[in-house]
């Protein structure tokens, strides 16, 4: 299996789903960089679309989301009536260009708001974009999912969910402040199925507060039961600095890094030898999954969900603390919801944060998702290679790299390594290590 180099693990690195990184997003942009970005978009350019929900039933400890509790009617009304206005917004301003592939709902957890308010999002949406053959899909909490939600589900065609699993662990979850029995999962898992949603992905994680190697098996064993369609095994990222919710976890009882490394290292074995096929670093799919056809085929891509197969290089985020993705920009809009409520009265877009990329940015994002996705990567056009090939450089006698002229191939040890080495390309990680997750 996988051969622990501690000095190659040591320095903690961003998880990769842009680059630059959000770490490096400013408030030098602002409403009119998205009015911009939006009037680029061609008339059949592919766009997809994420719409953030920012609240949930209850708030685990763990979760470094934007998100707070559903424990108030008239907030999640006001919210969804001004995410309404947004969609609005950004629809006037397309007209009819850009074809809608993906719809998106995440959070916090979409099903916090009532059934019959996502299907008016769900109906707004359809009507105001292009969206001729479009995919949904939907994060759903477990807890408090029910038959109305199913329903939902089923008359709005979404095809794809998302649980937030974890563990089934009693002990571990009330660790981390997410109780959820084992019958509440196989019931929404049932329900699911039963609406017409063909591909369930399970979230897991490791690196729990008393989890060791024995629970994560007991964990994916009960998963392969269940047999979801892909899973997201992440490890999980300590940092109470920075999300103090995490304060209430019991950093003491957090395995080590050797200990994560094995438990990652456990998952990648069991889920592949049970027939899932391994997508870039911590995610898995079942060989007629969509994600498991676009690595094989080399299109796999990666964006702010993680892997996937979505080919749109335009994703148009709507909600608070939704970040847009376009080719030359990211855009973040307002965390804060009463903040989120004010830019949109005052401003128009709600755009808050973000950058715009140079024609550098874009080159190194590029290998980055190429290594990442596919494994290996045509630095030629990066700039410095030179300095790049020293920063690579401690991976080579560890046989975790491999060069062909300028073609860089991780080797197939090299996956736990893989952020790690693609954190060579990042010309920002001069900033404080303690920003980001540990690479395992």
């Amino acid at each position: 299996m996988w051969t622990y180099h501690a000095d190659l693990l040591a320095r903690p690195v961003p998880r990769y789903t842009s680059y630059p990184t959000a770490a490096e997003f400013h408030d030098a942009v602002g409403p009119e960089d998205m009015a911009a970005a939006l009037d680029q978009v061609g008339m059949d350019d592919a766009v997809s679309l994420y719409v953030h929900i920012p609240y949930c039933r209850d708030i685990c400890w763990y979760c470094g989301c934007n998100t707070g509790a559903a424990n108030r009617a008239a907030r999640l009304h006001a919210y969804l009536d001004r995410l309404g206005e947004e969609i609005d917004l950004v629809a006037d301003r397309l007209g009819a260009r850009g074809r809608i592939g993906r719809i998106a709902f995440g959070g916090g957890s979409p099903n916090a708001i009532p059934p019959a308010a996502f299907a008016r999002l769900v109906s707004q949406l359809v009507q105001r974009f292009r969206c001729d053959d479009v995919v949904l899909s939907a994060e759903i909490d477990p807890r408090g999912f029910d038959a109305e939600w199913a329903a939902v589900l089923a008359d709005t065609g979404v095809t794809r969910a998302s649980l937030g699993v974890q563990t089934f662990d009693p002990a571990v979850q009330a660790a981390i402040g997410r109780v959820q029995p084992h019958a509440e999962i196989v019931r929404t898992t049932q329900l699911l199925r039963q609406a017409g949603v063909t591909s369930i992905n399970f979230d897991l994680m490791y690196g729990l507060p008393g989890q060791d190697a024995a629970i994560l098996a007991d964990t994916l064993a009960e998963t392969l039961a269940l047999a979801p369609d892909r899973l997201a095994v992440f490890g999980y990222a300590h940092v109470p600095h920075l999300i103090p919710r995490q304060r209430r976890i019991d950093a003491t009882a957090l395995p080590d890094a050797r200990q994560r490394f094995g438990q990652a290292a456990l998952a990648h074995r069991m889920l592949t030898d049970a027939g899932y096929r391994g997508v870039g670093f911590d995610h898995f799919a079942r060989p007629d999954d969509a994600l498991a056809r676009a690595a094989e085929a080399g299109t796999l891509r990666r964006n702010f969900q993680g892997f996937t197969e979505d080919p749109a290089d335009i994703l148009i985020g709507l909600g608070a603390s939704a970040i847009s993705q376009f080719p030359d920009r990211l855009l973040q809009n307002e965390k804060n919801t009463g903040r989120y409520h004010l830019a949109l009265n005052h401003r128009g877009f709600a755009t808050a944060r973000g950058l715009r990329r140079s024609a550098e940015d874009r080159v190194r994002g590029r290998a980055i998702e190429a290594l990442l996705t596919r494994g290996t990567a045509d630095l030629g056009s990066v700039p410095g290679l030179g300095t790049v090939r020293d920063r690579i450089h401690p991976f080579e006698p560890a046989g975790l790299v491999a060069w062909e002229g300028t073609t860089l191939s991780l080797m197939p040890d090299a996956l736990p390594y893989a952020r790690g080495i693609a954190a060579t390309l990042d010309t920002y990680r001069d900033q404080a290590p303690n920003r980001f997750s540990n690479a395992v």
